[in-house]
């Protein structure tokens, strides 16, 4: 495999991305007394970083790669925003689909560390569904750009972007169009996606979508995604199992360790787990190729406290030393 000629063949493509958009905020700091208030820790703060999360954290893996990008999405009209889209327009990113809707707030995710451990989480958003005219706009932009793409992702946090309407528009819109549809999915609307091209649920959504206890081997896993197909109708099933690897099923089954490596934090991991099985959707890899390289993407960034994107060469040189080794 000429693994430099594919990693520039990403640069020819151009993936959408369509879900939930978030702001990722790091607060970082020390632990050494605890409150008199209270008994809870006191951190004292160093160091406030923001990053990009959710579907926008998807749509940064993916330009990291040189791919082109589109991301549709809704933020709060709040400072939250103003954050995100002066991150956005640092990575590169058009924020020319992104919509202000006054009505919610920016989805804000604080993350509390001591000495790189997490502490707490603070949430700030809105789970309803947007409204029927943003629909109608989200709907419109894709149906004008559709023909300029080679993927579309649907990325599902259940903040409400992705209604059921949408879903099963977008899919029927790309279905017509011959472009594949990725989907990173979450409970709530779990079943919406049937016909996609790819669905990557991780373990613990598989079992509870299903009803069962979570699989603990091969033959438990292979168990649930012939039902999970059966009720889906997708292509490829891509299942990620922490630290047990990736589950692939089309037409037969594929199990990839995971990569082993030091983890700092999971978090973003799934992000880019799907980033990279967009580019290789886009490209025309196949997908257990394209699975074998997102568990190395995967594998690099969880090196990284927060989510951070893949690099180009941290990646390559995984690549190299995984393909040399398993040719």
């Amino acid at each position: 495999m000429d693994l430099e000629k594919l990693f520039n063949s990403f640069r020819s493509c151009n993936i959408a991305i369509v879900g939930d958009i978030m702001l990722d905020k790091y607060i970082f700091g020390h632990v050494s007394r605890i409150s008199p208030e209270y008994p809870v820790p006191v951190v004292d703060v160093s160091e406030e970083t923001f990053r990009l999360g959710g579907a926008a954290n998807v749509a940064v893996n993916i330009r990291a790669m040189g791919c082109r990008t589109s991301l549709f999405g809704i933020t709060g009209a709040d400072a939250d925003s103003d954050i995100m889209l002066e991150l956005l327009g640092k990575q590169d990113l058009t924020t020319s689909s992104i919509i202000s809707d006054a009505s919610r707030p920016t989805t804000c995710k604080t993350r509390i560390l001591s000495q790189n451990h997490h502490i707490v989480r603070v949430d700030h958003e809105s789970r309803h569904h947007i409204s029927d005219a943003l629909e109608a706009v989200i709907l419109d932009r894709m149906r004008t750009s559709i023909d300029d793409f080679d993927a579309i992702v649907l990325e599902d946090y259940n903040k409400g972007v992705l209604t059921p309407r949408l879903i099963r528009e977008i899919i029927d819109l790309a279905t017509a169009k011959d472009v594949p549809v990725l989907v990173d999915p979450k409970l709530e609307r779990f079943f919406d996606y049937q016909g996609c091209s790819i669905f990557k649920p991780n373990i613990s959504e598989v079992a509870a979508s299903l009803g069962i206890m979570p699989p603990q081997d091969d033959t438990d896993i292979e168990t649930a995604c012939v039902q999970l197909k059966e009720k889906l109708g997708c292509e490829h099933l891509v299942i990620t199992r922490g630290e047990k690897g990736m589950t692939i099923f089309n037409d037969s089954f594929t199990h990839i360790p995971a990569a082993t490596l030091d983890v700092a934090d999971v978090s973003g991991a799934g992000d880019t787990v799907i980033a990279m099985l967009a580019l290789g959707a886009a490209s025309g890899l196949d997908i257990v190729t394209s699975a074998e390289i997102a568990t190395l993407a995967a594998s690099t960034v969880c090196q990284e406290v927060g989510a951070a994107p893949v690099k180009t060469d941290k990646l390559l040189k995984a690549c190299r030393d995984y393909f040399g080794r398993n040719l």
